[in-house]
């Protein structure tokens, strides 16, 4: 019987071949028994069992495991810009400091040792992908304690290293988490899951941003100085505190049944089966594709990202209190976050990836448009409200349907090192043009950044364009599956 992929839009083969390209493709598949009887694969899921697989326990659980996830990212870049800012650290300064999230853009170097190297003891007790995670859980911990006993106005440089210690082991999280996520479902699933961990993603970052400065805020002690260390340590040892749902969430989950891997020979042959053939397999599967595709997931984000670092310092600058930006992300945030990711990922199994990816690549631009629009209003707080809830709904949009075409790009032998080589090149672009965000705005002010962060997404519509008439072209041109 001849192997059939499923016509889901998230279609993959679990065996390490190239995914149903037919099913990423731009073009809808018709349902209906017509459909499935002409093509040999399933017919596409009714609305009532897309919205049914939200409630299933492995997409609960990367709920709570996509709030691990999520928790630490704005504490080395948002909400430290704010507390950088209100400790007088100029924007300049605190646009380079950006540069501590390249941690994330270069995972790719060690997440081959967390696919396949053992924790001594640890991964004993809880196998390898939760044991990654543990201890990954338990560095960000320690480091955002340590980050709440330094006042970046006395000394930055302590700042500095525990961000950094902050970015490590939330990045090495990632490695192991998106592994863990793609383990545990098959590929038809990987929407759902996708839309679950970016919902509790999304919510974690509203709860270390707006969270934060609403704790920092109810911290301050009344008539004193306008900026005060205690306040931020208070808020920092909470978020630490957070780590634990997390962490709890890790040791009550199942661990992803377990692949064994052919023993190396010796040390070169490990080292090629670890390096060098998680890329090599990649390449062989895509081919010539596999520029268009890198080139893709290295710019689609960039708008996002180059214009989140001064997104607090803008704040500050407007004249916006810590309670009215906490107000207002905590609350409509919340909601558009949730509405945008779930959205996001129902569309996403209804009528492909590559469709939403495009819906998302074009509000998450027109959404910084909005930023430049804001800053003509002044201290504006409905605008405001306007502004965060549009922007997080596109955001939403954007990265559920992101997060599953990376999830569909991966061989399952590989998935830590291959997703971890797929999410750095997202990052590593992006990170590195945001460390000049801050002596940009200092050079032609908010508007105009604003509106060339909108423009830098322009070029990602035409990669999603090209990608989908590839990938069309090529499941044209091969052969149609026989019917038993």
């Amino acid at each position: 019987m001849p192997d059939k992929t499923s016509s889901l839009p998230l279609a993959g083969r679990r065996d390490g071949q190239a995914p149903d390209l037919q099913a990423l493709s731009l073009e809808k598949t018709a349902p209906g028994p017509a459909s499935a009887g002409a093509s040999g694969a399933p017919a596409q899921p009714g609305w009532r069992e897309v919205w049914r697989v939200y409630l299933e326990a492995a997409t609960l659980r990367m709920l709570a495991l996509g709030f691990s996830a999520g928790l630490p990212l704005l504490l080395v870049f948002g909400t430290l810009s704010f507390w950088l800012r209100e400790a007088g650290i100029d924007r300049t300064t605190i646009g380079y400091l950006s540069w501590v999230g390249l941690a994330y853009g270069f995972k790719w170097v060690w997440a081959p040792l967390v696919d396949r190297l053992p924790i001594p003891l640890l991964t004993r007790w809880l196998g390898r992908r939760r044991s990654w995670l543990l201890a990954s859980q338990l560095t960000i911990v320690t480091a955002l304690v340590c980050m709440a006993l330094t006042d970046p106005q006395q000394s930055l440089q302590p700042v500095i290293w525990c961000a950094l210690a902050v970015a490590f082991g939330s990045a090495t999280q990632d490695i192991a988490l998106d592994a863990y996520r793609i383990e545990s479902a098959n590929m038809e699933r990987q929407a759902a899951l996708a839309a679950a961990y970016q919902t509790g993603y999304r919510m974690a970052m509203i709860w270390s941003g707006a969270g934060a400065l609403w704790i920092a805020a109810r911290s301050e002690i009344v008539g004193a100085a306008a900026y005060q260390p205690g306040a931020w340590q208070a808020a920092y040892l909470v978020m630490a505190a957070s780590m634990l749902l997390g962490m709890v969430t890790v040791l009550f989950s199942p661990e992803p049944q377990r692949r064994e891997l052919p023993p190396a020979k010796n040390a070169a042959d490990w080292l090629k089966g670890a390096l060098i053939e998680p890329f090599a397999d990649f390449l062989r599967r895509y081919g010539k594709q596999a520029v268009l595709i890198l080139a893709l997931i290295a710019i689609y984000r960039i708008s996002d990202v180059v214009m989140g670092i001064m997104a607090n310092p803008f704040y500050v600058d407007m004249g916006y209190t810590k309670d009215e930006v906490a107000m207002v992300t905590k609350i409509y945030g919340v909601i558009m976050t949730l509405v945008g990711a779930f959205v996001g990922g129902g569309l996403a199994m209804r009528f492909g990836v590559m469709r939403v990816l495009m819906l998302g690549a074009v509000l998450s631009a027109a959404s910084n448009l909005l930023f430049a629009w804001l800053g003509s209003r002044g201290h504006d707080v409905n605008s405001l409200i306007f502004v965060i809830s549009a922007d997080n709904l596109s955001s939403g949009i954007a990265s559920a349907a992101f997060i599953a075409y990376l999830s569909s790009l991966t061989n399952i032998n590989y998935s830590a090192t291959q997703y971890a080589l797929f999410s750095s090149m997202m990052l590593l672009l992006p990170k590195t043009l945001a460390g000049y965000s801050g002596a940009f705005v200092d050079a032609f002010g908010y508007s105009q950044f604003f509106t060339a962060t909108a423009l830098l997404g322009v070029p990602a519509l035409a990669l999603i364009a090209l990608a989908s008439r590839s990938a069309a072209a090529a499941a044209s041109a091969a052969p149609a599956p026989q019917v038993p």
